[in-house]
């Protein structure tokens, strides 16, 4: 049985090595004791190693063991992952929202002859596969328009989110200058200099821009490319004050998240939403293209662990399948999505998982 290495044993790392734990030999890794506890408890039965993946040389030789890596640690560690990996001679799918630019390391993943497949989660990453798609089907692309969030089903006051992921990579998202594209231009926007109502799907959220476009940015030809993320009304009107107080400085931070944390842990349901729409030509005519992915939590993950984890396990699935046909380098998953049969394999495969997608060409 082929053996795959998952680095990182949170929500999201956890539901990962549970669907390739079904065909795979799984060994998954992470410095808490206590993560590790929680899954030597569940089926199917995997191997457990205490690591603390910030040590590059500890990270290297065990990765060296190992053909194959899935990189789900927070965003603060996944390009030095993503490194080591390289060094070890190791292939990786990696769903860390790294603030780096993952194309600085072409070359080397080139040189050692590894395959990096960055951003593969929901959004970046089944987003950039339906993205790959569209392009590909298009003749033409003039505009791209991705919407997405994840929710609580029911949200409480004062903060209106379920935290389901990393606290500091939430926070990231609201220090971070969101990259767009706007008359054929690449633009910094403030994540709150435009927040905008938005009806979705029968539902009313607030939006703002996130810097989730991230490798779409370089590999799709398109004037007008944004996204944003939604939110319920209340959330961000706090969490703007708090920042503008100074509450989110690094010397603060640590406290801060002592504070609101427990503010966002009510442990209710969530789901994950993502509407992406876009607008081109094809055969002389213009087109519109709409896809939308929607999921709920289940009894054991919650939607966003099933939306992220699901999504880079399938990806994982589809390389071990089709090792010999991936390039060396780095490889984003819109690059997946231009091939029709590797587009249709990851829906299937999330579609049998019940969660919910629908195509243009549904």
């Amino acid at each position: 049985m082929e053996q795959i290495v998952v680095i990182g044993a949170g929500n999201v790392g956890r539901t990962i090595a549970h669907d390739l734990a079904e065909d795979f030999g799984l060994v998954i890794v992470d410095s808490d004791m206590k993560k590790l506890d929680l899954i030597e408890t569940q089926e199917p039965v995997m191997e457990t190693v205490q690591l603390d993946a910030s040590s590059k040389k500890e990270l290297e030789d065990l990765l060296s063991e190992y053909d194959t890596a899935v990189g789900a640690l927070p965003s603060a560690l996944g390009y030095d992952c993503v490194k080591a990996a390289i060094e070890a001679e190791t292939d990786i799918i990696d769903v860390s929202f790294m603030p780096e630019d993952s194309f600085s390391l072409e070359g080397s993943a080139k040189r050692k002859e590894v395959t990096v497949i960055v951003d593969a989660g929901l959004g970046p990453g089944m987003s950039n596969v339906f993205m790959g798609r569209i392009d590909d089907e298009m003749d033409e692309l003039k505009e791209i328009d991705i919407k997405i969030g994840g929710l609580p089903l029911n949200p409480k006051p004062p903060l209106y989110y379920e935290l389901t992921w990393s606290p500091r990579d939430l926070i990231e998202e609201y220090l971070r200058k969101a990259r767009i594209r706007r008359d054929g231009e690449v633009v910094e926007i403030d994540p709150f200099d435009e927040i905008r109502e938005v009806e979705l799907h029968g539902k009313k959220f607030e939006e703002f821009y996130s810097d989730g476009l991230r490798t779409l940015l370089e590999t799709i030809d398109v004037d007008d490319l944004e996204e944003t993320t939604l939110r319920w009304k209340g959330h961000l009107e706090k969490m703007k004050v708090l920042r503008e107080l100074g509450f989110f400085d690094e010397k603060n931070i640590h406290h801060t998240l002592n504070v609101i944390e427990p503010l966002m842990r009510s442990g209710g349901r969530d789901f994950c939403m993502m509407d992406v729409k876009a607008r081109g030509e094809k055969d002389g005519e213009e087109v519109n293209m709409e896809y939308f992915f929607y999921d709920e939590a289940g009894e054991e993950f919650s939607a966003m662990s099933r939306s992220t984890g699901y999504t880079a396990a399938a990806i994982t699935r589809l390389f071990m399948q089709k090792k010999d046909e991936f390039a060396t380098g780095v490889i984003p998953p819109e690059m997946i999505g231009m091939d029709k049969v590797n587009h249709d394999f990851l829906v299937k495969r999330l579609r049998e998982k019940e969660i919910r997608i629908k195509t243009p060409w549904d």
